[in-house]
């Protein structure tokens, strides 16, 4: 059964709000800046596999500019 505010057009758009915060939390955590409010609001809001999923998609996006890198100064 579902809470009689939530409505079916509400879920998709919270998923999405999570992942895009997901996305900037981890943004911000690779930069090392990051304020303490906004800090505990992810920890509220942020969904941890978003967090992970995004975490490793970023650690190989890195790992494959700083290949690239590599191989165009080489």
């Amino acid at each position: 059964m579902t809470h009689p505010t939530t409505t079916t057009t509400q879920l998709p758009e919270a998923g999405r709000m999570s992942l895009l915060r997901s996305i900037r939390a981890v943004a911000w955590s690779l930069i090392g800046l990051r304020k303490g409010s906004e800090y505990r609001q992810d920890l509220q809001q942020v969904h941890p596999l978003h967090v992970i999923a995004v975490g490793l998609v970023a650690i190989f996006v890195f790992v494959g500019l700083l290949m690239a890198v590599v191989q165009w100064a080489v």
